[in-house]
Parts: structure tokens; sequence; C-alpha cells
């Protein structure tokens, strides 16, 4: 028979799995594998989901589980659909009922599920719908859209809202996805809108498909030009070519040209751009502000219509916009929680780790302990960095490895501080991630870094929240005067185009008047990997460059070679926390 959850529909002999791994055949039923399981069911704000014109800025309870029906190149929740096991004890189970008190409990608006596919519990979601539905709650999800005509007749009398991710408009695309082809995924678009359920559609932004995101953007407009599209400037993870990803300029100059077509487009993973503001179609006025808050995540910081004549009613809302004091944990709520999996994934890989059943291991004791907050604050300083490998080393019964690292950076560390001695004149530093009004903030391992190599963090003078810190207005970033200016190895930008932007903010400062302006050579290299050591070598080089001329390349491949066991090959590095290069694969015990 075949499974009719997905448009894959799945051909499956009784007894056996479907494609997914997450259903089986039991004589004429496909049943659920694992149901009423979670992985996450913490409080987010909406636009971490990201829902960016539904009930603006109010609490909705996120819930997650494990697994999906695609199996996309470079997914940032890899370490969800892919990695961990939906049989691990680490799943909490939660029936439906409970699921919607947890949610009124913590004063939550509705239910969102998130992260990896309803599709792959789909009948666990249709049961939490309608015990939210009972309760009041409102209920939505992220999905890939893939439904079936008879999945989703299922689902539709029960969401209120919906983000779908579009792949593609080539059935070459949904292929490379595991997928079959877009038009049942636009069907559905259409469905779920005629049937009133507010729907936002989400799609990524290569080098390659600018032209492929002006058709789906006349697609999606034959439908409703009021509906939102989200444009996710692409991050290249996992086994994703590093030489699909564009600037933040060149997806900004995207997205402007989408605005031509549909009332409302915003761009994501670009911290620091002005394009997640919700403007007035009709007059441009800004009426919603929003900033960058994590990967595929942003936060309404204000409602501020203004002098604009037309009212938030130009911008098609569902329900009324609100800003609160709620804020996730630092690995809490939406895509964060990915990037600390990967964090401690990029220790173990260092550690010799190469199977990923050892690393769910760890990522159980870790969730099981419930200490992501103590990670989180363990790998803002080297020091406790350090201590973290060699408690994972002990963990994993790798202390010789372990040791060898620890003394690896050590060495380094050490070369740094002797090399520093008399050094009385710290320059003032100013780390900022993508654009330059996007302060990292000042406790986190950047800052940290600079101030290790002999510089004096600006970004500590200024109070900043965010996740991982938040933009600033020119006159300060002015008054701080820094001398020396770093973008961030993961979410970065050109030097080029991040001078230009200084220019054309009108930012007059020291670091853009002699030009000193930087970026790591090695993506992903000051946060997370231990590949760090090298961002801080770089980091030595250019501050106090009368002291320090380590050999960067040198070093990179030193290092790969001694804990990678592989060769350094600049074109094949991305921005994954987690794995070294993108072809770096598991072996499998």
């Amino acid at each position: 028979m075949q499974c009719l959850n997905c448009e894959n529909r799945c051909t499956v002999a009784d007894g056996d799995l479907g494609g997914c791994g997450q259903y089986r055949r039991n004589g004429d039923a496909m049943e659920e594998c694992y149901p009423d399981r979670y992985l996450i069911a913490c409080p987010i704000v909406i636009e971490t989901m990201p829902m960016l014109h539904f009930h603006p800025g109010s609490k909705f309870l996120q819930i997650s589980t494990v697994g999906c029906n695609f199996d996309c190149p470079g997914c940032i929740s890899t370490t969800l659909v892919r990695e961990m096991d939906p049989a691990s004890s680490i799943l909490q189970e939660l029936k439906p009922e409970q699921v919607a008190d947890k949610a009124i409990a913590q004063k939550c608006r509705g239910i969102a599920f998130l992260m990896n596919d309803p599709l792959a519990g789909l009948d666990t979601f249709v049961r939490v719908a309608k015990a939210a539905r009972a309760a009041g709650l409102l209920v939505g999800c992220a999905t890939n859209g893939a439904f079936t005509e008879p999945s989703l007749s299922r689902l539709l009398p029960l969401v209120d809202f919906i983000n779908i991710g579009v792949k593609g408009l080539t059935e070459e695309a949904y292929r490379a996805c595991g997928g079959r082809s877009p038009d049942a995924v636009l069907r559905n678009v259409r469905l779920l809108h005629e049937a009133g359920v507010h729907v936002e559609v989400a799609c990524m932004h290569r080098r390659d498909n600018r032209d492929e995101l002006q058709e789906l953007a006349r697609r999606v407009a034959k439908i409703s030009p009021a509906i939102p599209l989200q444009v996710m400037r692409y991050i290249p993870l996992e086994s994703a070519d590093p030489a699909w990803e564009p600037t933040i300029l060149e997806s900004e100059a995207a997205v402007l040209d989408l605005r031509k077509t549909l009332r409302h487009v915003y761009l994501f993973n670009s911290p620091g751009t002005d394009q997640l503001h919700s403007l007035c179609p009709e007059c441009g006025e800004v009426l919603l502000r929003r900033d960058f808050y994590g990967p595929m995540g942003a936060r309404l910081l204000a409602a501020e219509p203004r002098g604009c004549p037309h009212g938030p009613a130009s911008l098609d809302l569902r329900g009324q916009p609100m800003t609160g004091d709620f804020k996730e944990g630092d690995f809490q709520g939406g895509y964060p929680f990915t990037r600390a999996l990967e964090i401690v994934q990029s220790m173990l890989i260092a550690l010799g780790v190469s199977d990923t059943a050892e690393v769910v291991r760890v990522w159980e004791q870790i969730l099981g302990r419930q200490s992501l907050r103590e990670l989180h604050h363990s790998i803002q300083h080297p020091s406790a960095y350090l201590a973290t490998l060699e408690y994972f080393g002990a963990l994993t019964g790798r202390q010789t490895r372990a040791a060898t690292l620890v003394a690896y950076m050590e060495a380094r560390l050490t070369a740094v501080a002797r090399g520093l001695e008399g050094v009385s004149r710290r320059p003032r530093v100013y780390y900022a991630m993508g654009k330059p009004l996007f302060a990292i903030k000042g406790p986190r391992f950047e800052n940290q870094m600079v101030e290790l190599v002999g510089g004096e963090s600006v970004n500590r003078r200024v109070e900043l929240s965010g996740r991982p810190g938040m933009s600033i207005d020119r006159e300060v970033l002015n008054a701080l005067n820094p001398e020396v200016m770093v973008i961030s190895a993961f979410l970065s930008s050109p030097v080029k185009d991040f001078h230009a932007e200084c220019l054309r903010l009108g930012v007059d400062v020291d670091a853009v008047r002699n030009l000193r302006i930087y970026t790591p050579p090695v993506p992903s290299s000051d946060f997370g990997g231990p590949r760090w050591i090298l961002g801080l070598l770089f980091l030595a080089n250019i501050l106090h460059p009368e002291r320090f001329n380590f050999d960067i390349a040198w070093e990179a491949k030193s290092f790969y070679r001694e804990f990678y066991d592989m060769p350094f090959v600049p074109d094949q590095l991305n921005r994954s926390f987690g794995k070294p290069s993108n072809t770096w694969c598991w072996t499998r015990a």
C-alpha cells in the first residue's frame, strides 16, 4: 500500500517502515512509530518560528519531535531530523492534553510545531491540534508543505497559521531534498489560503536561484499578493556548497526586486539588515521594527505607525502586534538549539568521535541533565572551554585525545600571553556580525578573544540584549570610535561590502578611516567549535602585528591534519559549527 501522509507516497509492505522511518505499516494502516514524544516543548516568541504577520510579538509553545520526510542538503535541523535517535530516552512523552495544559501554564497564545516537520509526526500533531482547539489555543506549524490532499484535509480545519518552506520550482530541486515536485506544495499554499489559514511562504536565496525566486513570487502573488514571503539568505551548512552563499547586499537587492511583486517580503540570516522591518506598502513608512534574532529568526522591537495615514491595516496582519519582556533562554527556542547540539558535536569530532550513536549518547546526557545553560556559559571563555573538552574526553573514553587537543590549544594561548608581556596599549575593537550596526553582545566568546589577544572590547561598553547581539544606532558606534572592526566568521560579510556600508551609513570611526576592518579567513573560527584557536591567532596578528606573525594557513593545515585527519581545503569550508568541511561524513559502527 501507499503511505498518503506526504507526496512521496512511499509504497510500504506490511510490517515495513516508510521512507522517513517514522511510520510503519500495520495491515491497512500506517502507524506512527514514536507518538506523543517531544525533544522540545518550550515557549517562544512567534517571530522565532519565524512567523511575522500572525499575532506579532505573542508567545507560543514550541513543540518539536525528531525526523523528517525530506532530506535537504545543508539542512539547519540536521541534528534533529537525521542524527538524533527518535527512540532516544531523552524525548519526553506528553499526551495532547498535557501539551495544551503546558501552553496555558506558560501563558502562551497557542502552540507551534517547528524545527522538524510535522509530517514526521502527523498523527501526534493532529491530536495536539484538537486538544489545543478545545482549550481555546491557536495552532500552527512550519513545514515543507508536501501534504497529500487527504493528509491536508485532516489538518485544514485545525490550523490557524502555517509557514511553508518552498525548496525550489523544479522537480530537480525537490529530488535533491528527497521529495518529488513543487506542484503539490503550491497547491497546498492555495488550499490553505482559500480555507482562511494565515500562510507565510519561506524560501532560500542562493547565488544561482534569483530568477527562480522571481517566479515563485509571481506564483504566490496569483494566490494572494498579501502573503508574506520570507527570504532566507542561504547559509551553507553540513554538506552544502559554500560557493552558493550570497552576500547580505546581494540578498537585499533580491528582496527589493521581489517587493515589486509581493506586498510583504523579508530577509533573514542577515544581521543588521533593515529588510526585516514591515513597511507600509502605500508610503514606505516603517510600521513594525524588527531585528535579527539568530539563524532563521527575528525579534519584534516596536510597533510604530507614527505619521503613516494607512496604519497597521496596510500590513494584512492577523492579530494585534505586541511587545513584551519574555525572551527565550540562551539555547532555547528556535534554531539556536540546533547550534548548541552542533557545538557539542564539533568538540566530539575533534576528539575523534566519528559515529552518530556516540554523539547522541552525549547529547542525551546533556539534555537529560538540562544543562544547556551550563554549556552556554562554559563555552564563553577559553579556560572553561578547555575544561569542557576534558569533560567530553572523559565521558567518551578519549582522555588522551582530549589532553592532546587541550595541550595544543594551551600552547598557543601561552604563546599569545607571552607575546603580550609589557603591552601597555590595547587597541579599541568592535565585533560585528553581518553588517556594521549589528553588535555582538559583550560577554560572548568573540569579545573574550579580543581581550585575550590584547585588545579592548568596546562592545562591553554598550548594554546589548538580543541573540547573539542587537542592532545599535550609528551615533553609538561613532561614539565608541573603534580602531579595529572585526566581522564574525559565522554570518559574515566581505570586507569591501562592510566598508561600503560604513560609508553609506555615515559610520565615521578610526577603523573606517584607516581601513582596519577584518574577518577571520577560516569560517566559523571565532565561536563554537575548537577551530576558534585559529581565529584567536588571527586576531593576535591584526591587533599587534609588531609582536605576532602566526602563519594561519600553516596552523589550519596542522590543526586539520592532527584533529580531523583530513587536509585543510579552503574551498570546502562552510558555516557549520560541527562538521570541519562539507566533505566530512560519519562512519558507521
